[in-house]
């Protein structure tokens, strides 16, 4: 399957785009630094690629499910190369259900370890806690993304699905 070209080229095109905003400097030493961050525009709307962006990841996304192992790695492998896109473009927030939890995953899954594999882990849990408390049964779904996921322990913390999978195993109210 692979990912389309014309994808490949509309992610890199979105990631170009946020990175002249992503390289803008922010002074830590102004007392109202963090208020000021807080206030600006998020990046996919400063750079007015909010749509081409979310559709973008769908569709990438949906590769990611569908495709192969070497689709899954040539879809792991732009998001790694495109990072302002895979730092800033998220899945539209929608109540907790398996299937949003399952999109969650799958998105954490492609990301393979994103920046930090601690974020990811932070995040993880955060998924898993507001999927039980809305009565998903998490521990399918986690198994079974973790099927799809890089087996590459990149940071020494394990692979994401070795993650994934650790967390299927964990008791109910466990976190890291």
């Amino acid at each position: 399957m692979g990912v389309p070209g014309e994808l490949t080229a509309e992610v890199e095109r979105v990631d170009e785009l946020l990175r002249s905003v992503s390289l803008r400097e922010v002074d830590m030493r102004d007392p109202d630094w963090m208020a000021k961050v807080s206030a600006a525009p998020h990046p996919l709307d400063e750079a007015h690629v909010r749509a081409e962006a979310e559709t973008g990841l769908r569709a990438l996304l949906a590769c990611y499910d569908q495709g192969d192992e070497p689709t899954r790695a040539a879809v792991r492998a732009l998001l790694n190369r495109c990072s302002d896109f895979s730092a800033v473009t998220g899945l539209p927030s929608r109540p907790v259900s398996g299937d949003s939890l399952r999109r969650e995953l799958l998105h954490l899954s492609a990301r393979d370890h994103g920046k930090d594999t601690r974020d990811e882990m932070v995040l993880l849990n955060d998924l898993c806690a507001q999927a039980r408390d809305a009565g998903v049964d998490i521990r399918p779904l986690l198994l079974e993304v973790a099927a799809l996921s890089s087996d590459e322990d990149k940071y020494g913390m394990g692979s994401v699905r070795d993650i994934l999978r650790r967390a299927a195993d964990r008791d109910p109210a466990g976190l890291w």
